[in-house]
């Protein structure tokens, strides 16, 4: 159960939004927790309505304002009102509810959403894993092809002599694992050093590779072996949690509030499609982003993978990935990188045809933000229109063809997916905030007007992010802002001057 907040939550934008990194002042979680956590009175007669029902209070946290409890179906039921059944999804059984939560008179107030009666899986991740052929990677000379981590930081023009000291990306994951052998074998054929890795357990979860790359192991791999590569020195945080919406709830909160790691900036390469979620988690995850804001911590968030209808069997509706279509967050939309020369030579949105594409659209759900009203954010292509929140933000390669050079398993390959930009974005975000000495926290405002928007990217203007094989075109990109890949890719030294400015 998540209890009531005395925080109204982050304003919409103003002069806080407005305000560089240098003249922000962010709360620590203490003092979050000690202004806007929840009321012990809250806690005492909530940890008395459990006790009436013959639940177990498990844990509280009084700045992530959550009390978690346990008990038998039979108590659950009862103290909650509903019906818990049992139901299959694929090969995947999970528990559901019937019927809308009841609570007594005195404890509705107290209590702003209670997840974790329903355990079906919540999201999935964005990313696409080919392995090389016989092993061999693919020459240099000719052609596209994929790149290490280095490379693509390099051509994206990531701020020099810069390594993350002093930063921490926290990483939320929901299945599968990493090896640190396997990690360390990485970092040493790329002659960086080793990061460190810490793995954190959230609701249960914990670091279990699989032995499969095509699984989770190819998503957590990736994600580290990207952020490590381009912030070496930076702390990486692994919040492992069940993929459920009570745990992806869960490893939000965690990271946001975690007073031992002190992420500044945390990457999600995990969604689906807003139309899919629940109001309540909606509500509550992007409340937990706001939390984030006002601690100065950024969240990067994979846009999605199957174009601007977001499922693998394209539907003629279209629908953007949630938390990406979250105005508290920096949503990453993917390319399709070539280079020649040591500089990006093309660069277009990432739609291979063949139903794998960058996410992008409109948000039914969340209104235009004031930031993006000077963007140019069109209507939805869906009958009726109306317009919300664009996605994405910004963006970076994802093509697989021409992606990240990973190794997974004991098999090396090439991954992309809009899964390979939020770590991306994550350490360049780290890398940013150890040259202006503080965290640039909400940053989605400043990358909206000048100089950042006009100096900080590199504008895709070709692709569009259309679905197969229908072959609808849905949006297209073109100069400035557009719903395919946002501002575009980064110009990491240009992005942090126009920072300081």
């Amino acid at each position: 159960m998540r209890a009531r907040r005395a925080w109204a939550g982050t304003p919409e934008c103003g002069a806080f939004c407005a305000a560089p990194p240098a003249r922000r002042q962010y709360l620590t979680r203490d003092e979050f927790a000690a202004r806007y956590g929840a009321d012990a009175a809250d806690f005492q007669r909530l940890e008395q309505f459990a006790r009436e029902f013959n639940l177990e209070v498990i844990s509280r946290h009084t700045g992530q304002r959550t009390l978690r409890l346990s008990g038998t179906v039979e108590a659950m039921q009862r103290a909650f009102g509903v019906q818990l059944q049992s139901a299959l999804l694929g090969r995947v059984r999970f528990r559901h509810r019937a019927g809308p939560i009841q609570l007594p008179a005195d404890v509705a107030p107290l209590i702003e959403g209670v997840s974790g009666l329903d355990n079906r899986p919540a999201v999935r991740p964005h990313f696409q894993f080919k392995p090389f052929p016989d092993g061999k990677r693919p020459r240099a000379a000719g052609g596209p092809r994929p790149f290490t981590p280095l490379e693509v930081g390099k051509l994206y023009d990531f701020p020099a002599n810069l390594d993350g000291s002093g930063e921490c990306i926290g990483i939320l994951e929901f299945g599968g694992g990493f090896d640190p052998k396997e990690l360390n074998n990485y970092f040493a054929q790329l002659g960086v050093p080793p990061p460190q890795v810490q793995a954190v357990s959230v609701d249960g979860g914990q670091n279990s590779p699989t032995g499969d790359p095509q699984s989770a192991d190819g998503e957590v791999m990736l994600d580290l072996e990207v952020a490590g590569a381009l912030a070496p020195k930076a702390v990486l945080a692994v919040y492992f949690a069940p993929n459920t919406d009570a745990g992806f709830l869960d490893a939000l909160r965690v990271a946001v509030h975690d007073s031992t790691h002190k992420p500044s900036v945390i990457s999600v390469s995990w969604g689906g499609p807003e139309s899919n979620a629940a109001q309540q988690s909606l509500q509550d995850f992007d409340a937990a982003c706001q939390e984030a804001a006002a601690l100065g911590v950024t969240i990067c968030v994979a846009a999605g993978d199957h174009g601007a209808d977001d499922t693998d069997q394209p539907s003629g509706q279209t629908t953007v990935d949630f938390p990406a279509s979250s105005p508290q967050v920096l949503a990453c939309g993917g390319t399709h990188l070539e280079a020649e020369n040591g500089a990006v030579s093309k660069e277009t949105v990432w739609n291979t045809r063949d139903g794998w594409a960058t996410g992008g659209g409109v948000s039914g759900v969340f209104p235009l933000p004031g930031w993006q009203t000077g963007a140019n954010v069109p209507p939805s292509v869906n009958p009726g229109g109306g317009t919300g929140r664009g996605v994405p933000d910004v963006a970076g390669d994802a093509d697989a063809n021409t992606g990240y050079i990973v190794a997974v398993d004991g098999s090396e390959g090439s991954s992309g997916g809009t899964s390979a930009v939020a770590p991306l974005w994550s350490a360049l975000i780290a890398r940013l905030n150890q040259a202006l000495g503080k965290p640039v926290g909400f940053v989605n405002p400043l990358l909206y007007q000048p100089p950042a928007n006009i100096k900080g990217f590199h504008d895709i203007v070709e692709g569009d992010n259309g679905s197969f094989p229908n072959d609808k075109k849905f949006y297209s990109a073109g100069p400035g802002w557009d719903a395919c890949t946002g501002w575009g890719s980064p110009r990491g030294t240009e992005l942090l001057q126009a920072l300081r400015a």
